[in-house]
């Protein structure tokens, strides 16, 4: 049986004196959480830290439909962009082709590709030229859900691959790698998957069939990474093949913690909750002459974006009044999950409030 918004809510003990609104940078903490690291300081031992890796390993890739083997355990999701870069040729297909509305950390990956030949092109054609197209599944400033399928298809009647940034998407949505049908697709534990940074997942569907073994690499990477011989470079034909070296113990214990944590909720519910919320919190801050910039329902992730002057000042502001939201750019972000409720947006609104009597005295 999934569990309610209410029942959910109640893994995060914190919420009953803060607001959080910010998931889109960095998850609340469950108690979960703080479990999985006490019992990370009780095990003390090698066998159940790989028996956590293999946990998180299988619980991400059922969590996305895919199979334990087409998934890599990395730092981040940049090391995962620059795992996949690193194996393509650009000598026959030069182009990467991506867009603005790419998290930059990934699109700096791209570009750094550009030395071996790679042109990186935003908004661009996929034509007979690309060898892959990289789209986030929803932007990271204005929450917009990209038509990832579509991309795909077009970029696979083209001959090139596709890389999907799934980190604004994976933990209030339902993700299935095969209906999206993309080539890799990555996301990582810190935000709405509610666990800490330091850990991230790839998935590949053909792991082997690459222009060339991964450039960084380490023992995880190895065929049998416990032979231990420092002379043989081989490397595993499954995901395993783009990690490196010895994973964040403290973030692989929390990431299972999450990612059980996700698994008890039915992510089609969660994201009509979190639809409902962010409805709500646009006609109440639109009423109060807040502007907000909100797609539609069907493009809308699980943030929405108060416009502001000084976003990081307001968010500093709201900090003080126990309300953890993110800002971007020319908004604060305010992102919502299935521990989130009406009382949060009314939290919110009278903050705003306050703020604003305050800075008309002051003014």
């Amino acid at each position: 049986m999934s569990l309610s918004p209410a029942a959910f809510r109640a893994h995060f003990p914190v919420l009953g004196t803060k607001v959080h609104l910010a998931s889109c940078s960095l998850g609340a903490r469950s108690v979960d959480v703080d479990a999985a690291l006490e019992q990370m300081r009780a095990d003390m031992s090698w066998d159940r830290f790989e028996d956590q890796l293999r946990q998180a390993r299988h619980g991400f890739a059922a969590l996305v439909g895919a199979r334990p083997e087409q998934i890599a355990v990395v730092p981040n999701a940049s090391v995962g962009a620059y795992q996949v870069a690193s194996t393509m040729d650009f000598a026959r297909r030069s182009k990467i082709v991506t867009t603005d509305l790419e998290f930059p950390s990934v699109a700096h990956v791209w570009l750094a590709q550009c030395p071996r030949g790679a042109e990186v092109v935003f908004s661009g054609e996929i034509d007979a030229d690309t060898r892959l197209v990289s789209v986030p599944m929803t932007g990271y400033q204005y929450s917009e859900r990209l038509p990832v399928a579509d991309v795909v298809q077009r970029a696979h009647e083209a001959g090139a691959e596709v890389f999907v940034d799934a980190y604004q998407a994976v933990g209030t949505e339902p993700v299935d790698v095969d209906r999206l049908g993309c080539d890799y697709l990555v996301a990582g534990t810190m935000k709405y998957l509610l666990g800490l940074p330091g850990l991230a997942f790839l998935y590949a569907r053909s792991p082997e069939r690459t222009d060339r073994d991964p450039q960084l690499t380490g023992w995880f990477g190895r065929v049998d990474p416990f032979a231990f011989d420092p002379r043989r470079l081989d490397f595993a034909s499954t995901a395993t093949r783009f990690e490196t070296g010895t994973p964040a113990v403290p973030a692989v214990y929390t990431a299972n913690a999450g990612l059980r944590l996700v698994a008890r909720a039915d992510l089609t519910a969660v994201r009509e909750h979190v639809l409902g919320l962010t409805d709500l919190a646009v006609e109440r801050l639109t009423a109060m002459g807040r502007p907000v910039r909100a797609l539609p329902r069907d493009r809308r992730g699980a943030h929405i974006g108060l416009v502001d002057a000084d976003p990081v000042g307001l968010a500093k502001r709201l900090t003080e009044h126990d309300i953890a939201v993110s800002p971007r750019g020319d908004v604060v972000r305010l992102s919502f999950h299935h521990h989130s409720n009406s009382d949060d947006i009314d939290a919110l609104c009278a903050a705003l409030s306050r703020i604003e009597r305050q800075n008309h005295v002051h003014g």
